[in-house]
């Protein structure tokens, strides 16, 4: 594993402990452990994701599971490898934008700018933005980063915005 991941052979055995908490008692050996799945709904509960507003994005962007709610073992090694001190700010900013793509289709849009910003304040009354703060937000974030004037942010215009982030890297991580 240590050859596939950013991961050091501690971080690694850290991480099965870890991932082994989550199995049901008796299905914890490393065989098992290795062929088990588990689903979001314990992955979620780690403190380390629990408080991420982007929890569910992130699980289901490392899931290798048919219908998404599940991570293997392997899943959750390439989740914590990603969010590594270790990791390449390529890497990190490829699966920072999987994350903020919402609906998937390779491009950010007027819609997952939305739901980014409602992740990031909050989706409460009290820390909504209301529809005219929110065009102009996202009229302003595309007028920054969308470099030829599509309506969308790609995975290359994002990753020039998150190059002149100097602490984008170091945010983006979860440590065991």
């Amino acid at each position: 594993f240590q050859d596939l991941t950013f991961l050091t052979k501690q971080e690694i055995l850290l991480a099965h402990k870890r991932f082994c908490e989550l199995l049901p008692q008796g299905h914890r050996s490393m065989e098992e452990s290795l062929q088990a799945r588990v689903s979001f709904q314990q992955i979620l509960s780690l403190p380390e994701l629990k408080a991420n507003p982007f929890k569910e994005r992130i699980c289901g962007v490392f899931s290798t599971s048919p219908t998404r709610d599940s991570l293997s073992f392997e899943d959750f090694l390439d989740l914590l490898s990603v969010f590594s001190d270790t990791a390449t700010p390529d890497i990190k900013s490829h699966y920072a934008f999987r994350i903020f793509d919402f609906d998937d289709d390779g491009t950010l849009n007027r819609e997952d700018l939305c739901q980014l910003v409602n992740c990031l304040t909050g989706e409460g009354e009290d820390t909504r933005l209301s529809a005219s703060e929110m065009k102009q937000l996202i009229d302003n974030i595309l007028e920054e980063s969308d470099i030829d004037r599509d309506g969308t942010i790609n995975l290359s215009e994002f990753q020039h915005v998150i190059s002149r982030s100097p602490d984008f890297v170091s945010s983006f991580k979860i440590v065991l």
